[in-house]
């Protein structure tokens, strides 16, 4: 079971290169716009994951938009109850399946709505078990990221959320990451893609 675990977060580490690299991939081609919708955004992303001669060394397939089915009954319009994530990467080990997702929400540092919509339809969902095995992507379309970290944290701790604010850590793969504690699945991860610099 151990070998298990730790093939598991090398295959994390794996995925977060990958979504890591087509971020700055494509923030070299300068297609993305400020205006895009986050997916837009993610489907551009997919692009550049695909493209990635790494993706092929180690066999990692992914999709956007992917179904998560949870055990609901099956009648008319049951699938439109499937939570929905924005990017699965999966890879197979022997006779293991391992699957890594990411949740991603655009974000303004002077936009409330969107801060509020990445707790509640991107922090949440991973608390509540609706999402599993992920981390969540900003998509910073304005303003600063640490002032934007700040407003989500704010909106936190009005929520009487303190110990579920976002922390800076050092990540060796990005400058960028974050992580917040939840007593129900311990650390989740945030990465914060800055996309302003492609309008200077």
């Amino acid at each position: 079971m151990a070998l298990n675990h730790i093939y598991k977060d090398a295959f994390e580490q794996k995925c977060f290169r990958l979504i890591i690299e087509a971020y700055q991939s494509s923030l070299t081609e300068k297609v993305i716009q400020l205006d895009w919708n986050e997916n837009d955004i993610s489907s551009e992303l997919h692009r550049h994951i695909k493209g990635n001669p790494l993706r092929l060394k180690w066999k990692v397939s992914t999709n956007v938009e992917a179904d998560i089915p949870k055990d609901i009954p099956k009648m008319k319009g049951f699938s439109d109850k499937f939570p929905r994530i924005d990017f699965r990467l999966t890879t197979f080990a022997k006779s293991n399946e391992y699957e890594y997702f990411f949740e991603a929400k655009n974000l303004k540092q002077n936009d409330s709505a969107l801060k509020r919509r990445y707790i509640n339809t991107g922090i949440n969902n991973f608390v509540s078990g609706k999402y599993e095995n992920g981390s969540l992507i900003g998509y910073l379309l304005e303003g600063e990221s640490e002032e934007t970290v700040e407003g989500i944290n704010s909106l936190l701790i009005k929520d009487k959320r303190n110990a579920e604010t976002l922390i800076f850590k050092s990540n060796k793969l990005f400058n960028k990451y974050y992580e917040s504690n939840h007593s129900d699945i311990g650390v989740l991860k945030h990465l914060i893609f800055d996309f302003t610099c492609i309008s200077k």
